[in-house]
């Protein structure tokens, strides 16, 4: 082998004499060094030199030409010698380095599967190592000015990246002054307006999702315009920003922003400097349509004339740049370069210098964009929500340039008709299809720290592990154009990193530190380190059946359970079994590692037998009998949803599918037809069954659903209990309880009516009923007979609540039932609520301060050590959780199971069953059964709360049957 440097023989070599040889050999090498010199100057750093000696000979115009179509031809790259910077441009100084000792690495390498057991160097700002390293070294090189966290064996991931979020312009808690930053309604087409310019750094969300792992968001407009500059806007709705989610020492918005476009500062980027990605967002469909009065046809034609625009002045540009490149500057001289501040964020999407993240959502809308990306010739970096994707990926794949990557989410959908088509199984059929899958939250639609949650169910719905993880780290990353930085564990790239309590696909997983620039960004964070079952990669079902019905049925495949042929159903190798005793749960088998696993017998939808075999089966029951081998599952009461309009309304963003608003006495007078404003109206005249969404739940061990009927104000009406499982409401067993309770809001709704005049009207309701159907049941709830539930979340409208049960209860000498739900402030009220013998039901179960009602929210782990659950139960308050949108129903079990795991221990499997199931029907004025009467859900592979488990039957003894799934 040659050694670097050795000069090869030269072929063909002329004759001459030694001493010509002699005397022109140096003169050769030295004009060849002088030529390779002058060579390498003029390709390297000289070229910039000689540009600038060569603009220097040039008039002012000249070069000022030159200089602007430079700097149209660049295109977006980091700097050359970027993976060789000591410092990142972030770091911020006085930061100690940092190292982790001992972690399990998740490093985003070879598509995702790279997994390596190593230390990590942290040091200004960047990942400086990954390795072995000597200990005694690195203190004494460092002169012990190091920090070293051992994290033994903990997993490390890249910090996870929101491809889609509306973090700082659209703020919370929502407020009417600072909150809505993140639309214009002044044209569908502004491609021109920028979302930092709203951006408000005293988001309370970003505490909140960076204790979730989420280091780094793409803050986009929303979808009111068609256009927007990524950060806020749609259909040409704006312009938006990566930011990174740390407070900076400045604490400005422009702070915060990672590799932010030169533009900003500028109209034009600097021609010397590498160019960065500018983000842009587009929308098409529903939302510009229900703005601006559009039609698809009008907001594709409105696509497509300001793209016209945008290609001629384009055109212009390059005209005028080919004559100064031809150097015909007198051709130029009384021209000035074609230019138009509103339109050349779209001559750069032209240029494909900017990365195109469009909101769309059907085949149709997908279709539309991509025959536009190839009609103006510009690549797309992403559909978002995109709910008929994986119905068309072919279409995808024809857009200009690249397929674009589908930024989703997991089970979210049916919210909107656009949206009715969605399925679990997207993000697996479009990567099998080939296409880049992220999983996004357009936070504060979904609460981005629980990003990684979306992950994990794509996971369970069959997106591999690898794919994702990669979905909330690398795939954001590299579709943002930010990949050379973020979304890894690299030597050199960003040192935003998160430690895990537990595998990062395992359900609750929790943050135990998170860094962002080298910087630790949780102090004192509560979290307790979890069994090594949670360390495994979890397993999860098969579902390669339904995700081939998903595609078959075009998104809407049959959902309606089939009942079993035989009386008799065996179910084999249970591992346990939980039954209702009146009120209460209680595990009257479970088969421990000594024990051979159990068989429970049904016979005409009723438990007869749980146990062994040797107990429970006889030869003669088994020749009759349908088995149904369970795999090591378990058989637990069926769960209860409340708080959303599940049963009244199937697609949320369609009034037509739904029962509609109760009128309001305190707002509207309510037509004497119906009684006047002493009129109660009951949900169970508006219930819809067979719906999607209760089917759903059904299918996921929810089997019951208790709704009231929906208002905007103080009144609600009488609520109902009915079977999620049912098809119409003449069918056995479909309702459940004709009336629950009494339902009335508290809140602040704005001007008016005002809280004082809400607990006014109650006051009175309550203590001098009128006359008509509202005066008798507000007479039986003071009489102690029915009970009253109150929504609400502030700690001082629930005090005020307290303080008017006691006032009834003194007057009357009854004990009022009440409930109040929502009640996320709650927790600073546990001990008085447990004395005044008040229930709780929180919603959500997982707290975030939308409103200003619900700003003091207890966030459980890191943030805090106990959940707001866990403090109310610690004072023997009756507990429940609820769901806010129909779509979350059938998450039920994932919901309880994630508050039991979050709570260490100090929430048994009975009392989170009870979370979801008996205590919501007991805080809801649900009548005690004997055990007899309630369903039960058996599954297969684990518990109702298992990520590995799924449902496979429900056992219905009310209506006599066993329902499989």
């Amino acid at each position: 082998m040659e050694k670097f440097g050795a000069l090869p023989r030269p072929v063909g070599t002329l004759r001459h004499g030694r001493s010509s040889i002699r005397t022109i050999l140096p003169i050769a090498v030295a004009l060849a060094c002088f030529l390779f010199l002058v060579y390498g100057f003029a390709f390297g750093q000289g070229i910039k030199f000689w540009e600038a000696y060569s603009r220097a000979r040039l008039s002012p115009q000249a070069a000022a030409a030159v200089s602007r179509c430079r700097s149209i031809q660049a295109k977006p790259a980091p700097p050359l010698d970027f993976a060789k910077r000591s410092q990142s441009d972030r770091f911020a100084p006085g930061t100690k380095p940092i190292l982790l000792k001992n972690a399990k690495i998740w490093t985003g390498e070879k598509n995702g599967t790279e997994v390596v057991h190593a230390d990590i160097l942290l040091d200004k700002g960047l990942i400086k190592g990954i390795g072995q390293t000597n200990l005694a070294k690195i203190l004494k090189s460092y002169k012990d000015d190091i920090e070293v966290i051992d994290v033994k064996n903990a997993w490390v991931t890249p910090g996870i990246v929101d491809l889609h979020s509306h973090l700082g312009d659209a703020s919370s808690p929502e407020l009417d002054g600072a909150s809505g930053d993140d639309n214009s309604l002044h044209g569908p087409i502004l491609p021109w307006l920028r979302a930092l310019d709203g951006l408000n750094t005293h988001d309370d969300s970003y505490r909140l999702s960076i204790a979730g792992g989420v280091t780094t968001a793409l803050i986009l407009p929303g979808s009111a315009n068609a256009i927007a500059y990524v950060m806020h806007i749609v259909i040409a709705g704006g312009q938006g920003f990566t930011i990174k989610l740390r407070t900076t020492a400045e604490r400005s918005p422009t702070s915060m922003l990672l590799e932010p476009p030169y533009q900003i500062n500028n109209s034009f980027p600097d021609p010397d400097l590498p160019l960065r990605w500018r983000q842009m967002k587009h929308a098409c469909g529903e939302n510009p349509s229900r703005v601006y009065g559009n039609t698809r046809m009008d907001t594709i034609w409105a696509f497509r004339e300001a793209y016209n625009k945008a290609r001629q002045l384009k055109n212009s540009q390059d005209v005028y740049c080919s004559k100064v490149n031809a150097g015909k500057y007198e051709e130029i001289a009384t021209t000035p370069f074609p230019e138009d501040l509103q339109w050349e964020s779209l001559v750069d999407v032209l240029r494909g210098r900017v990365k195109v993240q469009v909101h769309c959502y059907e085949a149709v809308d997908l279709d539309d964009i991509v025959r536009l990306s190839n009609e103006f010739e510009f690549p797309i970096a992403a559909f978002h929500h995109a709910h008929e994707a994986y119905l068309v990926p072919n279409v995808l794949k024809q857009a200009y340039d690249h397929p674009p990557a589908v930024a989703m989410f997991a089970t979210n959908a049916r919210y909107k008709r656009e949206a009715y088509r969605g399925s679990e199984f997207a993000p697996r059929i479009l990567a099998e299809n080939g296409l880049k899958v992220v999983m996004k939250s357009d936070h504060p639609v979904l609460d981005s720290r629980y990003l990684l949650f979306e992950a994990q169910q794509a996971y369970v719905y069959g997106l591999p592990d690898n794919l994702a993880l990669a979905a909330v780290t690398s795939t954001p990353a590299e579709i943002m154009g930010m990949s050379h930085r973020v979304g890894y564990v690299k030597e050199g790239w960003d040192a935003d990193l998160v430690i895990w309590d537990s595998h990062p696909l395992s359900l609750g997983a929790t943050p135990v530190q998170v860094f962002i620039d080298g910087i630790s960004q949780l102090s004192s964070p509560h979290v307790t380190r979890k069994p090594d079952v949670f360390q495994r990669t979890p397993k999860v079902p098969n579902f390669d059946k339904e995700a081939k019905a998903a595609i078959k049925y075009e998104g809407l495949p049959p959902l309606e359970p089939k009942k079993a042929k035989a009386d008799v159903v065996i179910f084999a190798n249970v591992a346990n079994v939980y039954q209702r005793v009146y009120d209460d749960i209680k595990e009257v088998f479970s088969a421990d590692e000594k024990q051979e696993l159990g068989t429970v017998v049904v016979e005409n939808g009723k438990l007869t037998c749980s146990g062994s075999s040797l107990a429970c089966l006889s030869s003669s029951l088994l020749e009759r009998a349908e088995v149904i081998d369970l795999r090591g599952g378990s058989i637990t009461p069926g769960l209860t949803t409340f708080g959303s309009n599940l049963g009244l309304q199937e697609i949320d963003g369609e009034p037509s599918t739904g029962d509609g608003l109760v009128f309001d006495p305190l707002t509207h007078k309510v037509p004497s037809i119906l009684g006047g404003d002493a009129t109660l109206i009951q949900a169970i005249d508006g219930l819809q069954f067979g719906g999607r969404d209760a089917l759903l739940a059904y299918r996921a061990g929810v089997v019951s659903a208790i709704t009231a009927p929906r208002g905007r104000g103080f009144y609600a009406g009488l609520s109902t209990s009915f079977s999620t499982g049912a098809l119409n409401k003449l069918e056995e067993g479909a309702i459940i309880q004709d009336v629950n309770a009494l339902h009335v809001s508290v809140r602040h709704f704005g001007t008016s009516p005002s809280v004082s005049t809400q607990i006014g009207a109650l006051r009175t309701l309550l203590l001098d009923p009128p006359k008509g159907s509202a005066g008798k049941w507000f007479h039986d709830v003071a009489e102690g007979k029915v009970t009253l539930v109150v929504d609400a979340d502030s700690a001082d409208i629930i005090a005020t609540l307290i303080l008017l049960k006691r006032e009834v209860e003194d007057k009357t000498g009854n004990t009022i039932l009440l409930t109040i739900t929502g009640a996320l402030e709650a927790h600073l009220l546990a001990k008085e609520l447990a004395e005044a013998k008040v229930g709780i039901i929180q919603v959500p179960s997982r707290p975030f301060p939308t409103v200003w009602d619900r700003r003091r929210i207890l966030p459980g782990h890191p943030l805090s050590e106990e959940s707001s659950i866990q403090v109310l139960l610690k004072y023997n308050v009756t507990v429940g959780i609820g769901i806010e949108e129909s779509w979350s129903a059938r998450n039920t079990g994932f919901d309880i199971g994630w508050l039991a795991i979050d709570a260490g221990g100090s929430i048994t499997k009975a009392q989170a069953i009870a979370l979801g199931s008996t205590n919501v029907e007991k805080l809801l004025g649900g009548k005690v059964e004997t055990s007899e009467a309630h369903e039960l859900v058996a599954t297969e592979g684990g518990d109702l709360f298992d990520l590995g488990s799924r449902v496979r039957a429900v056992i219905s003894p009310r209506r006599g049957l066993v329902d499989l799934l």
